[in-house]
């Protein structure tokens, strides 16, 4: 018997040596394997309603091409650097839009809102020789006390937010055309700060490519940060050769990027700004106690309750939250024409901010939804609108695309939520 086992084992380590003739596998059956395991993964993730942002990617990529097969100008430097700076004014509203949203509710006043602001600020500068920066902040603060009232009184009061902000929509637009008075228009000091918020540029290269740079290192310090921390607790871990395969491909997103706005002016102080600005709302809400709260009222409210957490307290720091970024992103929409007006803060603005939300792939039935989602569809709504404009294309035209736009998001969404709920994640 012994001699039977050692004659088995002397087979079996025979059989495992590698020999030198062993063919190699051939190069094209790795990348068609690889493809295979890409698209098993697509479509898991298809069925399981957990696509992500993978299709508002997909729709701005085609967008692009669209528009530069149109136009050759489209993804020149001068275009994409205004398209940075287009894109700020109204996707700082969505953002605040975003946080009610998570909630499952709408905010409709935040054009009203961000246009009290601008015409507040205009007046105590312009009208009165507030020096601009009290101004700036006295029209902060008035739209974090609009969004506050609204807030405490859906909260308190539990009327759905769609009725207080349709009422607060009226309101505030009521209350900008009484500061605004008969003059209708004020024009702002081209050369002050909050004309410069959209007009100054860093010329010097070291700036785009220090924040890429910068970005890239804070995203792959948060990916580590989560792979540290759901392993020592026993969660699913992203590998390491996943974080460096998808930092990687930021970095060349975020350098390439830096390259093109070098070719014009340099890094735009608006989109810098947003940037911050959209990143510190991100860790606000996916790193702190009061974010994971939002999430959870988001899934349900009466749940939240039973489980002690403040309803009221967070429903009415949501509302104060949008309605403090309507009121930022009217100041830079006012930068950007450098006035405000009797129409400010009206037109399609509402419905572009809140259209930016769930295109980017914001739930409308609350629970999900970050701020990065804000960017993605503001870059698709403003580069259809900056593609219109440059193939000399009606208005009416852009309105149709971009509803389409929206529709389509708006089914995903619910077909996502229903296969989410099919597998018992919603």
């Amino acid at each position: 018997m012994k001699g039977m086992h050692d004659m088995a084992d002397h087979t079996r380590t025979e059989s495992s040596a590698p020999t030198a003739e062993a063919p190699r596998p051939h190069p094209m059956r790795a990348v068609t394997r690889a493809m295979e395991r890409g698209a098993a993964v697509v479509g898991h993730k298809l069925r399981a309603g957990e696509l992500g942002s993978l299709p508002v990617i997909l729709v701005l990529v085609l967008v692009w091409i669209i528009f530069q097969s149109l136009n050759q100008n489209f993804l020149s430097p001068r275009n994409l650097s205004n398209l940075s700076v287009d894109i700020v004014g109204t996707g700082l509203i969505a953002v605040g839009i975003v946080f009610v949203l998570l909630l499952g509710e709408l905010d409709l006043s935040v054009g009203s809102i961000s246009g009290l602001a601008a015409a507040v600020f205009a007046v105590l500068n312009v009208n009165r020789g507030m020096p601009e920066w009290l101004a700036l902040i006295v029209a902060l603060l008035s739209g974090t006390v609009a969004g506050t009232i609204q807030g405490f009184s859906f909260a308190k009061v539990r009327v759905p937010a769609f009725v207080v902000t349709l009422a607060g929509l009226l309101t505030w637009n009521g209350v900008m055309l009484a500061v605004l008075g008969t003059s209708g228009t004020v024009n702002l000091d081209e050369n002050g700060l909050v004309a410069k918020l959209t007009s100054y540029y860093f010329t010097n290269d070291a700036a785009a490519y220090g924040l890429a740079a910068l970005g890239t290192a804070m995203v792959l310090l948060g990916f580590h940060l989560d792979r540290r921390r759901r392993r020592a607790v026993g969660m699913p871990y992203r590998s390491v050769r996943s974080i460096a395969a998808r930092t990687a491909v930021l970095a060349v997103i975020t350098f390439a990027a830096a390259y093109v706005l070098n070719q014009f002016q340099g890094l735009p102080l608006a989109l810098l700004i947003f940037l911050v600005v959209v990143a510190g709302l991100d860790v606000l809400l996916r790193r702190t106690h009061y974010g994971r709260q939002v999430y959870a009222l988001g899934g349900g409210v009466e749940a939240a309750r039973r489980a002690s957490l403040s309803v009221l307290r967070v429903q009415t720091a949501v509302l104060a939250i949008s309605g403090t970024m309507a009121a930022l992103g009217g100041l830079f929409l006012a930068s950007r024409i450098t006035s405000v007006s009797q129409g400010s803060g009206s037109g399609v603005l509402l419905l572009n901010a809140i259209a930016a939300a769930v295109i980017g792939g914001t739930s409308l039935f609350g629970g999900r939804g970050t701020t990065w989602s804000a960017v993605l569809g503001i870059l698709v709504i403003q580069s259809i609108a900056s593609g219109m404009a440059l193939t000399d294309t009606p208005t009416a035209a852009q309105l149709v695309i971009t509803g389409g736009v929206l529709f389509a998001a708006v089914v995903i969404d619910s077909l996502s939520r229903r296969s989410q709920e099919a597998h018992g994640r919603a």
